[in-house]
């Protein structure tokens, strides 16, 4: 697709000058502004095995570590609630945040007591479906996403997940098992992967769809700079050229049993949580290290090293210490990206916002859309996407994330040598980050 060239082109020209993080008041996060309204965000970077194609915030998971984090996420948590917020959702992310469902499960009461939280979504592993897992999350977690990424022995063991979290026949008969014990079950998978067939594309969405779960979330690959290098030697060379034709095929086949509630989410028509947080939440408050928050249109960040964010809230204060400089025209794009990604943009919502009508707000980015053919629907009311413009948003997040991962990577290297090397140990695991940071675009 021409259009899919052009994007891509454009985004990565716009991304190096756009993502970039500064040294901020070390603490400094600003109060609410408002009542209600924000999303809390917890990151929990342990895992059992690292993997090849993952740049997120994550390292071996160590008992006494994974201990030792917790009990400050929970104090980071009261500082927030004395700063005056409140949630009525929570997210927690990783990593893997149950590698110590206790732990977790104390969080999130102690969240449950702190702010108004009604919903609560974490992220686990196939090897985590079991009885001794589940039975502590349910009456606590709402949704459970599960990284699957693939129901292919072979790709499983490239992507050095067969030995950690079993063959695709056990992960089927835990999403089988764990199907309906929560309110909503996710799964997480990833297309384009350079040695996934199309054949074997379909079988898993068969075989997923088989299973009870309420939605599936298909990622493309994102690949940052960082893991480039590991990735190709494990999975092989990605080929962006067969990226549209895997979209086109899963969002067809999906579209049998499911119907797309983001660009790469499809869920089922009883279920009534989304995967993407960021389409019902325009504000968010980031806890734990290597987490962001997005505040009044402003991006901060907490620290990536976990001896530096034990030490800041250790201390007696939020470990908020970066801050990501955001330009008008910046935030304006962010909307307008996080908008069609839940597949409709509100006009008059975007003019409440901004001051102006998307279409001169942004006129070339709406012009390309609308000429690339992404709009099914575009009146005085609405931009609603076409299935092209679903694909088109799959390319504006995949590059926006790649970017987003940069910034980690850069993160990392400025780790403590110790630090860095646990980080580097094995591959990490989990599925494309959760939080958001402003679109680039075209100017």
């Amino acid at each position: 697709m021409i259009a899919e060239r052009l994007l891509t082109t454009r985004l990565r020209g716009l991304r190096d000058q756009q993502l970039r993080l500064e040294p901020y008041r070390p603490g400094d996060l600003p109060s609410p502004s408002h009542q209600g309204g924000y999303l809390l965000y917890a990151h929990v970077p342990f895992c059992h095995r690292l993997c090849p194609y993952c740049s997120f915030n994550r390292f071996p998971f160590q008992e006494d570590a994974a201990t030792r984090y917790f009990r400050n996420l929970r104090e980071e948590m009261r500082r927030v609630a004395d700063r005056g917020y409140k949630f009525g959702s929570m997210y927690i992310g990783g990593g893997t945040p149950t590698v110590m469902p206790e732990e977790l499960v104390e969080t999130i009461r102690l969240a449950k007591e702190l702010f108004d939280v009604e919903e609560v979504s974490t992220e686990t592993n196939p090897n985590h479906l079991n009885e001794e897992v589940l039975g502590q999350l349910e009456g606590h977690v709402d949704r459970l996403s599960v990284g699957v990424q693939s129901l292919d022995d072979e790709l499983l063991r490239q992507m050095k997940r067969f030995d950690a979290y079993g063959s695709a026949e056990e992960t089927l008969k835990g999403l089988e098992f764990a199907a309906g014990r929560l309110t909503t079950l996710n799964v997480d998978m990833i297309f384009n992967l350079p040695s996934l067939a199309d054949d074997v594309l379909l079988r898993d969405i068969e075989s997923l769809t088989a299973t009870g779960a309420d939605q599936v979330t298909y990622y493309p690959l994102m690949v940052s700079p960082a893991v480039e290098k590991p990735l190709e030697k494990a999975l092989g060379k990605v080929d962006y050229g067969r990226e549209e034709r895997q979209y086109r095929l899963l969002s067809q086949r999906l579209s049998e049993a499911f119907e797309p509630t983001s660009a790469w989410a499809f869920s089922r028509k009883t279920s009534r949580m989304i995967d993407e947080y960021i389409v019902d939440h325009d504000e968010y408050v980031g806890i734990g290290s290597g987490s962001f928050s997005y505040l009044d249109e402003e991006l901060y960040a907490n620290p990536f090293s976990l001896r530096a964010y034990n030490e800041a809230v250790e201390s007696g204060r939020l470990s908020v210490d970066a801050h990501m400089p955001l330009t008008r025209t910046d935030r304006r794009r962010y909307r307008l990206m996080m908008d069609l990604f839940g597949l409709r943009l509100d006009k008059r919502a975007f003019r409440e916002r901004t001051g102006v009508p998307v279409e001169r707000a942004l006129w070339s980015e709406y012009l390309f859309l609308k000429a690339a053919g992404a709009f099914a629907r575009d009146d005085d009311e609405v931009l609603e996407l076409s299935e092209t413009g679903r694909y088109l948003l799959v390319v504006m997040m995949r590059e926006f994330f790649i970017g987003v991962n940069g910034i980690r990577d850069l993160a990392r290297a400025r780790l403590p040598e110790d630090e860095r090397a646990l980080f580097e140990e094995g591959m990490p695991c989990s599925g494309p980050v959760r939080v958001p940071q402003p679109a680039a675009g075209f100017d």
